[in-house]
């Protein structure tokens, strides 16, 4: 398994001989609403587009996880697997192979790849977004990804994971309060999935960020406050921080089940 973190939300994953790429935003700023006076997000360098992409998997319908401009210079070909929110918004912009997953829907490609759809984050008073558990068939090798935080008890019942691709910083607006869940939340997923590694996402990278919300908006934690969270609570879970742009490997040891901690 090879992972690549592209800053942000967005990973390219390798997995049972398939690339897959997930909530893609890599070239323009990121502008939610076209109220750039509100929050942008530039990167200091465009990346370039990868290469031979299999799967274009996204969690949210925001411009954050489904990032126009972006999805404007991929193959519209290539299939996705969507919340239904996203869902519309690819499909919109022509793409041709786009399978909505609804809480509890499961997806597979060919007999390499089963991604299954649990809920994520919520946005707005009705709308819960998608979380995915990402298996490979042949090994069992599979990958938890949520990147705001939210994460469903419903989880509980596919402990163990290999590795969950989760915030480990809590950022949060005056009022609102968390936007993205960070270090207390990602501890509760460790009690529960006691994943082999946790791969941070959703803060740092090479990007920069400007606007009225960026004067408000509070950061709390970092890797290293959360590595001796998890000590703390006597995980042996590993917080591997990747370097955006370089592929790494991720060493996964056999598991067994277990009895997650409540």
């Amino acid at each position: 398994m090879q992972l690549t973190w592209l800053d942000s939300n967005t990973w390219l994953l390798q997995l049972g001989q398939k690339r897959i790429l997930i909530d893609p935003w890599l070239v323009g700023s990121l502008v939610f609403g076209n109220l750039s006076w509100l929050f942008k997000g530039e990167r200091r360098t465009e990346r370039q587009i990868p290469e031979n992409i299999d799967l274009i998997l996204l969690s949210q319908g925001l411009e954050d996880h489904t990032h126009p401009p972006t999805l404007k210079k991929l193959d519209r070909n290539i299939p996705v697997v969507a919340s239904v929110n996203a869902a519309k918004v690819v499909q919109e912009l022509g793409y041709t192979q786009v399978t909505a997953l609804a809480h509890g829907g499961i997806y597979k490609y060919g007999e390499k790849i089963e991604i299954k759809a649990v809920p994520g984050s919520p946005i707005g008073p009705t709308l819960v977004e998608n979380g995915y558990l990402i298996t490979e068939i042949a090994t069992g090798v599979k990958i938890y990804y949520e990147p705001h935080g939210n994460h469903s008890p419903s989880l509980k019942q596919e402990a163990p994971v290999d590795v969950a691709i989760v915030p480990v910083i809590d950022l949060a607006l005056p009022l609102i309060g968390p936007i993205i869940k960070g270090s207390e939340s990602a501890l509760e997923l460790a009690k529960w999935l006691q994943p082999q590694v946790i791969l941070p996402t959703a803060a740092g990278g090479d990007v920069v960020f400007e606007g009225l919300l960026m004067s408000v908006l509070s950061a709390r934690g970092n890797i290293e406050d959360f590595r001796s969270l998890l000590a703390r609570h006597n995980l042996k879970t590993r917080v591997i921080a990747p370097k955006p742009g370089e592929p790494f490997e991720v060493p996964i040891a056999k598991q067994t089940s277990v009895t997650s901690i409540s």
